[in-house]
């Protein structure tokens, strides 16, 4: 297998928390999304959505999705298990895992990407050129906070994201929360219960990955 990572981007540090978690290595290739190497024709063979992470199997396929990816290398690295161990455990991982990507992950790459000066042009990813709308910027901002609002009562109740201990489910979160820093949202000063679980979650040899 190969792992198409760029080491400052978010979405890859999702899936190398997983890997570290699990003690898996795999060969990495770093691309350099400054240099917008991910928009090139040898990328773009890789992974025509123009983006990281991308797991590339050993037949050949590719896997662009970070929960895709996610998915297989529990498969295949089952201990520690981290997406649940039956129906409802998975469930209710899958379910933290989705909506802190879209209310909260995606909502900050929405404050982000249409304000910041490097992604003029690039307010989305992806191999098209989309411009940067201002106003979206703001709602971005103001739909993270919503989520990291209903983060932290969700944290006032259960010590981890999903379950009474940790998945990835945290892990998104986790990211999600230190992204939030990105557009300079204070999230440890204003949520006392992300601030002790980031505590917890922030001591784990994977949260340097």
């Amino acid at each position: 297998m190969k792992f198409y990572d760029c080491k400052t981007a978010p979405s890859p540090r999702r899936v190398r928390m997983f890997m570290a978690e699990k003690g898996i290595e795999i060969p990495t290739i770093q691309v350099d999304l400054g240099q917008q190497e991910q928009l090139t024709e040898s990328f773009r063979k890789i992974n025509p959505r123009c983006t990281v992470p991308v797991l590339e199997l050993d037949d050949g396929t590719c896997l662009s999705d970070t929960l895709a990816i996610c998915h297989y290398l529990e498969s295949q690295f089952p201990a520690p298990n981290l997406m649940g161990l039956d129906g409802r455990e998975q469930a209710l991982v899958l379910n933290w895992h989705e909506q802190t990507n879209s209310e909260g992950f995606m909502a900050a790459a929405e404050a982000l990407r249409n304000f910041a000066r490097g992604f003029q042009d690039r307010a989305l990813t992806g191999p098209e050129n989309f411009e940067q709308v201002p106003a979206l910027a703001e709602r971005g901002r103001r739909r993270l906070e919503a989520f990291l609002g209903i983060l932290d009562s969700r944290l006032g109740q259960s010590p981890f994201v999903a379950l009474e201990r940790f998945t990835m489910a945290d892990i998104g979160a986790f990211i999600c929360s230190e992204f939030a820093g990105w557009i300079k949202l204070p999230v440890l000063e204003r949520w006392p219960n992300i601030r002790r679980w980031h505590g917890k979650v922030s001591v784990r040899p994977s949260a340097s990955a």
